[in-house]
């Protein structure tokens, strides 16, 4: 079956106020404690979950996250509960998830392309980089691609790297600029309220052994993805079934946010799209009419009869369109890059 519906979340930031009031937050000091006014007033995610689903097993240790926002920066926090807290890896943008680590992807303007991973292990080691395209559409990753005003800290409730005691996990602490965030997107960077950004959370962990009286992964375990929403199989770089932030205004109602016109077209031309790589799998090209794409079946995605769609296709490409609700054409292509006209 499909994944679930991607979680929603509102940020009523900015965190500091533009008019500069005298009961304005105290700005976030990154330093991994999570006691800003700022960070108070936030709300937690849902508890993280197995990056396959619901119907999979809950994950062993908890993991949340907040954000907020101000003029400057996106700011991130999470909270990671572990009996254990450990790290071996201390250079940077290496292959983080190596260790237990904690994950942010970005894709300002949602067109499942240009986006943005960072990952950091408990020793405050970061790794960030820009995927062109996701893995499943080609690639590449650009390894290169910095933040250059990035600010991280670690607050580990125990002592990292010690076998001998137990631990109460760790907290992370990030903030993006802004201006950095703008670099590869069409998206206002910082938004606008009432924009909406995709963002996903994800946290690897592995099981270790104690025997010998160090930190050993067991051998020939894979490990743990638990993510804040759920891409329906084992890989972070699916965008297009990351969650919905939309900022808002300070003091903006809290409220959950209502799925719109706009996200139904998106959702339609998503299973389009999977079920386009369906059939040239089974096919070794694809589906050229919207009758012949009606008869595969995918995980549980059929595409009713009443969809509006426009689907024109080679052997080697395609391109699918519907229209939304609100007004304009929805439109996604062979490499998963979704966009409104």
């Amino acid at each position: 079956m499909p994944p679930d519906p991607e979680p929603v979340c509102r940020l009523p930031a900015p965190a500091i106020p533009r008019d500069g009031r005298r009961n304005a937050d105290r700005p976030i000091v990154i330093d991994g404690r999570l006691d800003e006014s700022g960070w108070k007033r936030a709300e937690w995610t849902a508890d993280f979950q197995d990056i396959q689903g619901a119907t999979l097993p809950k994950p062993k240790f908890r993991t949340r996250a907040k954000m907020t926002w101000d003029d400057q920066y996106f700011y991130f926090a999470a909270e990671l509960t572990e009996p254990h807290v450990w790290g071996t890896i201390t250079q940077r943008d290496a292959v983080i998830f190596q260790d237990p680590d904690f994950e942010i992807f970005i894709d300002p303007d949602g067109d499942c392309q240009d986006y943005y991973e960072f990952e950091m292990n408990a020793l405050n080691t970061v790794w960030d980089l820009r995927l062109v395209k996701a893995y499943k559409d080609g690639g590449p990753a650009l390894n290169e691609w910095e933040i250059p005003g990035l600010k991280t800290a670690v607050h580990v409730r125990g002592t990292i790297n010690n076998p001998r005691d137990q631990d109460h996990g760790w907290t992370v602490e990030v903030a993006m600029p802004w201006k950095d965030l703008a670099s590869h997107t069409k998206a206002s960077s910082p938004p606008k309220p009432g924009d909406r950004w995709r963002v996903d959370f994800s946290r690897v962990e592995w099981q270790i052994d104690l025997s010998k009286g160090r930190y050993e992964k067991v051998p020939k375990t894979p490990e743990d993805n638990w993510v804040w929403s759920p891409t329906g199989i084992i890989d972070m770089h699916r965008p297009e079934r990351w969650g919905i932030v939309e900022f808002a205004e300070r003091n903006a109602p809290r409220r959950k946010i209502q799925p719109n016109a706009d996200d139904a077209a998106r959702d339609q031309l998503v299973e389009i799209y999977y079920l386009q790589r369906q059939f040239r799998s089974e096919q070794k090209r694809f589906a050229t009419s919207v009758d012949e794409l009606r008869s595969t079946a995918f995980k549980g995605i059929t595409l009713p009869a009443s969809t509006p769609v426009r689907l024109n296709a080679t052997a080697d490409t395609f391109e699918a369109s519907v229209p939304s609700a609100s007004g304009g054409i929805w439109r996604i292509r062979q490499d998963a890059r979704l966009w409104k006209e």
